[in-house]
């Protein structure tokens, strides 16, 4: 009988003789009872009844108001959506008002809702480009199309800029608020377009290139059903522009179910009006419409 060489000891997987990794490790396995289990499990129960108390309480605090404006209607009495269901060119406007029963204390923020919209389509949710939302506009932006480039007339191509699906369906309603005071006269409420985004994704996802204005005026195509370019989306404030643009930035955080909200605005605490709360009385919601079935929730 031959004896193993130093060979076929360097070759042999076998683990080592030791209690780790033979599994001889002192070990303690519990024994579930119906005596051991329902003490446990009904004083887990006890502990978390205050929990849920609280947090009931807190949910019941909340209030809101719901305004569907699916289907209104312009001055000449047709509906908004069939306008641009039949793509016709001009935008449509719309007027509705409500009347809040009652003042809303604190914070107030608007929102957008939509239904039957499949953000989390497996194509729509990979149709981005998360190098070129860094700034970094040489990447290959192959996961873009067909939203990846634009075709010029002397049969050359054009990068868009921001790239995908999800951008090029960017949410472009325009929401705007207004207050009947008593004496009847109108107060324009005033919404900030600021800090309505994960401070996280503004930092650290979303970046805009250098000399950030010039590449997306003049190097870079804006999508597809855009107007304006990225740079132009908050034309009043530099810091929210671009990549950085809030309102591009929650709206690149796909939903996962087809009917969702968003935040859209937060109303400003500090004017007169509306210190630290919504007055109640009769609003005016001014929409420039454009896709879906949305709502806008207060």
């Amino acid at each position: 009988m031959s004896t193993p060489t130093s060979e076929d000891v360097q070759k042999s997987k076998k683990p080592s003789n030791s209690a780790f990794k033979q599994q001889r490790l002192k070990a303690w396995q519990p024994i579930l009872t119906a005596g051991t289990v329902l003490p446990m499990f009904f004083g887990i129960g006890i502990a978390f009844i205050p929990i849920g108390i609280g947090l009931l309480i807190s949910s019941n605090n909340v209030q809101e108001y719901v305004l569907d404006y699916t289907h209104c209607t312009n001055e000449n009495g047709i509906e908004c959506s069939k306008i641009i269901e039949e793509k016709q060119p001009n935008k449509c406007n719309c007027i509705l008002n409500f009347t809040l029963t009652e003042p809303f204390k604190g914070d107030v923020f608007m929102y957008y809702g939509l239904s039957n919209f499949y953000q989390n389509h497996r194509r729509y949710v990979k149709s981005r480009d998360d190098s070129q939302l860094l700034g970094h506009m040489d990447t290959d932006i192959k996961d873009c199309i067909p939203f990846a480039n634009i075709d010029n007339p002397n049969s050359t191509q054009t990068k868009i800029a921001p790239c995908g699906a999800i951008a090029n369906s960017l949410f472009n309603d325009t929401l705007k608020l207004t207050y009947e005071q008593p004496d009847k006269s109108n107060v324009t409420v005033k919404l900030l377009r600021t800090e309505i985004a994960w401070p996280t994704d503004k930092e650290v996802k979303f970046k805009n290139p250098p000399n950030a204005s010039y590449v997306f005026k003049y190097v870079y195509a804006h999508p597809v059903n855009w107007n304006i370019s990225a740079w132009d989306l908050d034309p009043d404030n530099p810091d929210n522009s671009g990549f950085q643009n809030e309102d591009l930035i929650v709206w690149m955080r796909t939903a996962a179910l087809p009917t969702f909200r968003k935040l859209y605005r937060r109303i400003e605490p500090d004017q007169a009006l509306f210190k630290n709360q919504m007055p109640n009385g009769t609003y005016y919601l001014n929409v420039t419409y454009s896709i879906g079935n949305r709502s806008a929730y207060f």
